[in-house]
């Protein structure tokens, strides 16, 4: 999702922006520029992208949400800070556990929400057999699977 595009108004965007930046600022959320998620897409376009998506979703549905956690939880949702495609053991299991290792990572890194914390443990629903318990963790799943699959046939 292009945050360009006339998706978000002024505000929204400006919202969006400052969560980003708190976020990318004094942690290792640059890190994940290191890592390919899916297709030619790092880590970091796409926690950025599934962020506005769900952002997006929460806007135009008319869901209420916290925004602000809506977005921070998205945008760590997949901070495991590694290479999953690497041909290592742990990495065979990678959609299974990786969900946890996110959730550990974003600890050291920042002080989070029950829901954040909830939202990034739950993200790949059904995956992983416990939902969301928040509106905003629901949201998560459905952008982060919009998004994969985007990058996954467009390859980039």
């Amino acid at each position: 999702m292009n945050l360009q595009k006339k998706s978000f108004n002024e505000e929204e965007r400006k919202i969006f922006f400052s969560v980003l930046k708190e976020i990318s600022k004094n942690s290792r959320f640059h890190e994940c520029n290191k890592f390919i998620q899916h297709g030619n897409t790092t880590v970091k376009r796409h926690c950025i992208r599934v962020a506005a998506t769900a952002y997006y979703i929460a806007l135009k549905t008319g869901i209420k949400v916290n925004e602000r956690e809506l977005i921070r939880g998205a945008l760590l949702h997949d901070y495991f800070l590694y290479d999953w495609h690497e041909k290592l053991l742990r990495n065979q299991i990678h959609g299974f556990t990786h969900p946890k290792t996110a959730l550990q990572e974003a600890l050291k890194d920042f002080t989070l929400s029950k829901r954040e914390e909830n939202m990034i443990l739950h993200h790949m629903f059904p995956l992983t057999p416990c939902p969301p318990k928040y509106r905003e963790g629901w949201i998560l799943c459905l952008a982060d699977k919009i998004c994969a699959t985007r990058e996954t046939i467009n390859r980039r």
